[in-house]
Order: C-alpha cells, then structure tokens, then sequence
C-alpha cells in the first residue's frame, strides 16, 4: 500500500525544508502515549536510516521505520489549517479508536498482533 500525501502535505513540507536550508524527507512514526494508547510523531529527516523504509508522494518524501510500517501503512498525510492553527491530519485506515481531543489513537487489533 504506501503512505501518501496531500497535495497539501507536500506544500507545507516543501516550505519547512525551504526555511530550514536542508531537509530529505518527512520522517513519521508512532510512540506509546495518551489516553487511547499511541500518538504520532514527525519530524524533518535531514537523513535516512537504514532502517526506514522510503516512499514518495506528490514529490515530496516520506520515511517510517520498518517496525511502525505496519501501523501506518495505507495513511494519507494532509495539513490542515483551522483558524490560527495548523496541524498533520493522519487519515489512518489502521484505527480502531481516538481520544476524545484526538491526540492519541489505539489500533486494530490485527495490526498490532
């Protein structure tokens, strides 16, 4: 399947490297944390692991460790603005349950086992 990105995604992705200077990919992953269980991380890869597995989307990278690739596979990434704020938006096909704020998600079991 893959993880992709909106059109969106990949503008606002394209601006931080921009103002960063440097920049390869958007690097996603999951961590133990809220109310529901995991929550997401990100963060701008200035480099790949050997770990990570590369998948591309309206020419812009995205990178996830082998081990999180299970529980993120088939996501699309959008970024939205709402207001004075502006966030990632995982749209995650691997989701059983959010919190109630949505900053944290449990997953299907089937993926998790």
């Amino acid at each position: 399947m893959g993880i992709t990105l909106t059109e969106s995604a990949a503008k606002h992705i394209q601006q931080q490297f921009e103002k960063r200077g440097k920049g390869v990919a958007l690097r996603i992953g999951i961590k133990k944390s809220g109310c529901s269980g995991f929550s997401y991380t990100y963060d701008y890869a200035d480099n790949i692991n050997e770990n990570e597995k590369i998948f591309e989307s309206c020419n812009t990278r995205i990178i996830v460790d082998a081990d999180n690739l299970p529980y993120l596979d088939g996501s699309q990434i959008d970024f939205i603005k709402n207001g004075l704020n502006s966030a990632f938006k995982f749209n995650n096909p691997n989701i059983e349950d959010a919190c109630g704020c949505g900053t944290s998600v449990s997953f299907k079991e089937s993926v998790s086992t």
